[in-house]
């Protein structure tokens, strides 16, 4: 499971340009080391289109059906597809494979679009229906792996990376200055647009059908809804024990080596407790030196477990080394400092193994955030009528000087919906605008980024808010951020990622958890931490949430942050930012008067992706 990348061009003898083919099958090369087997097939079609398909799957050819009407490329893994093809052979359905991707052909045959609803699995997908000359193409539930696209009146461009897209002639590498406001505040670009104008994401549970004339139709197959039922807490205890277990023995299929990420909290530890109890399992950690070092409490848990343990310590050297490499493989900016470890970590375990589980999509599910806890904290304040709340606000924000308890003050006079914007909220829209020098696209595009939330927060508003907090998560966050970082480090290695906690029958149980079950006795994932009592050593049990804590506050008080800043300036990143106002956030932070880091990372984050990717107007084409 590599990835995959295609053209389909519209008009009566449309050719796809083999100088484009073959430079997409060169930037997908480049996704790792271990790549092999790149098979590319030209037009596939009949009539009016012509479609070529690069297949990434370790050489083996496009899948077909029996009568090659139907042609199949895939990137993910479908965990429940032996029991799917069982009830297929019983139907007349017959296989030449024993691969989870014919599956897919044969469930299409049957349910056309519906077919996604059957499956259980990670996936990015396209389908070619030579009879009815229409591309089907659809991404998973919760978005665990990537499908991006382009389209203009003459072709469509689909690929797994981006960096395939853009070597394509038409394309050139444009930034959405939209796109890049929104990334300011969140720290990654939301579904479903890019950095690049005109490149788009398929959004999670979502699929696309396109036509002989280029008419394309997006549908919602599947949304993720908290509808909570207010039974025992014995009950979820029992049934998250009974799934979780059935979906870690599900993402166990493999015929290669295998192991598991293990952090040393609740969530990596219960999917290494799983594995160790039905295999021998190796675990992998890493961590940085100093009080938060993860390696320390990951070699507890798996001495505890008995698993085979390698960790590594990451020095400040190593970790700037990598983000470069990083920041390439992203494709698009994510300025999360745990992705670098997150890279390093899957170089690690790549030495060892092939295929990983993670314990990613947990804390979205089951309510693992500490800022979940917000709207408990701020109830001494939020009580008050919404009808005085602005003018109190407005009273707080003009007081000239700072004094104790005023942000709380003023977070609990803020709506939900003008507050929280994910787990992250780097810049708000004043700061914005102190920080971006001006440019016309950039003030001509500007819509605030409670825009890109509202549409989440209306479809949930009968909701508590800590439900809708994880609603906003579970749309924006975690496909934005976490499974984005997940995927793009573990596959720069070749490493396949498998994250058993994002299992669509999981979340049927997770979904229906009470508030109350969810953030109690004061911690978070209560009745995860229940369910897992006697699976994981106790002293993963009420850990606090770490999640790789890169030092970054301490190392800019080094010339690390000298040398980020000579980094920014010298990109051609500095021409949408105000250097003096990048440099007097530096000074401040040395000084002790508030920690800017997230801020500093994320405008270092950009200017590297900037020089990789814009910078390079020739981008794919020379390399």
């Amino acid at each position: 499971m590599c990835g995959i990348a295609g053209i389909l061009l519209f008009g009566e003898g449309s050719e796809p340009h083999s100088s484009s083919i073959q430079r997409m099958t060169d930037a997908m090369t480049h996704r790792g080391p271990n790549q092999t087997g790149i098979r590319v097939f030209d037009r596939i079609g009949l009539g009016f289109n012509r479609l070529s398909i690069l297949d990434l799957d370790d050489g083996e050819q496009p899948m077909t059906n029996e009568d090659s009407s139907l042609w199949l490329i895939f990137n993910g893994e479908i965990y429940n597809y032996k029991t799917l093809r069982k009830q297929l052979e019983d139907k007349g359905h017959q296989f030449r494979t024993n691969t989870d991707s014919e599956v897919i052909l044969h469930l299409y045959e049957d349910h056309k679009e519906s077919c996604v609803d059957y499956l259980r699995g990670m996936f990015s997908f396209v389908i070619w229906d030579r009879n009815d000359q229409q591309l089907f193409a659809a991404r998973d539930h919760f978005g665990i792996k990537p499908f991006y696209y382009y389209q203009s009146n003459k072709q469509f461009l689909f690929a797994s990376e981006i960096k395939s897209i853009l070597t394509v002639n038409d394309v050139v590498p444009t930034i959405n200055p939209t796109s890049m406001l929104h990334y300011l505040t969140f720290q990654y670009v939301p579904q479903p647009e890019t950095m690049f104008q005109g490149i788009k994401k398929l959004e999670p549970g979502h699929f696309l059908r396109i036509d002989s004339q280029g008419n394309t139709m997006i549908k919602q197959y599947w949304k993720a809804i908290f509808e909570p039922e207010n039974r025992p807490i014995e009950t979820f205890v029992e049934e998250i024990r009974s799934v979780l277990q059935d979906s870690v023995n599900l993402h166990r299929q493999s015929d290669v080596p295998r192991g598991s990420f293990l952090s040393g909290g609740i969530d990596s530890s219960a999917i290494a407790a799983y594995m160790s109890r039905t295999e021998s399992t190796k675990t992998f950690s890493v961590g940085f030196s100093g009080e938060n070092n993860e390696t320390v409490f990951a070699r507890q848990t798996a001495d505890h477990l008995g698993t085979e343990h390698f960790d590594e310590i990451i020095s400040p050297n190593d970790f700037f080394m990598d983000t470069m490499r990083a920041v390439w493989h992203m494709d698009e900016p994510i300025a999360d400092p745990s992705a670098i470890a997150i890279y390093r970590l899957s170089k690690l375990a790549k030495n060892h193994v092939t295929v990983v589980l993670s314990g990613e999509g947990a804390d979205e599910l089951f309510g693992g955030y500490r800022i979940y806890h917000e709207p408990s904290s701020l109830k001494a304040v939020s009580w008050l009528p919404n009808g005085i709340k602005p003018m109190m606000e407005k009273m707080v924000r003009k007081v000239p000087f700072s004094f104790y308890g005023k942000n709380y003050l003023l977070r609990g006079l803020t709506h939900l919906e003008n507050r929280y914007f994910g787990n992250a909220r780097v810049f708000n829209e004043d700061e914005k605008r102190n920080l971006l020098a001006f440019h016309p696209d950039l003030y001509e595009s500007w819509t605030p980024s409670t825009e890109i939330t509202r549409l989440v927060y209306d479809s949930c508003r009968h909701l508590d808010d800590v439900s809708r907090m994880q609603t906003i998560d579970i749309n924006l966050w975690m496909p934005g951020d976490i499974l984005m970082k997940a995927d793009k480090m573990s596959m720069a290695h070749s490493l396949e990622l498998r994250v058993p906690f994002l299992d669509k029958e999981l979340f049927n149980i997770a979904r229906k958890i009470p508030t109350s079950y969810r953030i109690a006795n004061g911690t978070t994932k209560f009745v995860l931490r229940k369910a897992m009592e006697g699976i994981v050593p106790d002293h993963a049990l009420n850990r606090s949430k770490l999640g790789f804590p890169v030092p970054l506050r301490r190392w800019l008080h080094t010339e690390i942050g000298d040398t980020i800043l000579e980094q920014i300036a010298g990109s051609n990143a500095s021409q949408w930012f105000q250097m003096d106002h990048i440099n007097d956030m530096l000074k401040k932070h040395r000084a002790g008067s508030g920690d800017y880091s997230r801020k500093i990372w994320t405008i270092y984050i950009f200017s590297l992706w900037h020089s990789l990717y814009i910078n390079n107007s020739t981008f794919g084409r020379d390399q």
